[in-house]
């Protein structure tokens, strides 16, 4: 089983459901759709804010494989590509979660091969 985690950007969190991610991660649609015959566990579901550090520490914890940063993270966080590059090291990283594989303003970010999807 894989385990994977949703970072979301904290300023979106305070007015989003998570429906759009959890609906594409629910019918394993766009950026999920790579685990179309994988059994997989979403193990956490968190926003940037507070102590990331610590949020990552935990994710690590918890055995996560694989973390999706979310499509309003790859929109609207300044430092998008270098948290990508930065969780890369201890996780595969998805830019995305759903919509357009390339981003409307800015071009998706992924850094994988730990884990054999």
């Amino acid at each position: 089983m894989i385990k994977i985690a949703i970072l979301i950007r904290e300023e979106t969190s305070h007015k989003c459901t998570g429906k759009g991610c959890l609906k594409s991660f629910n019918q394993r649609s766009e950026s999920f759709a790579r685990y179309k015959d994988i059994d997989i566990e979403l193990t956490g579901f968190f926003h940037s804010g507070g102590d990331l550090d610590y949020k990552v520490q935990k994710m690590k914890e918890s055995g996560v494989d694989i973390i999706h940063v979310s499509t309003c993270m790859r929109a609207k966080y300044e430092g998008y590509a270098e948290l990508v590059e930065t969780l890369g090291k201890d996780f595969d990283v998805i830019g995305y979660t759903h919509g357009s594989a390339e981003g409307k303003t800015r071009a998706t970010v992924s850094v994988t091969g730990k884990v054999a999807v």
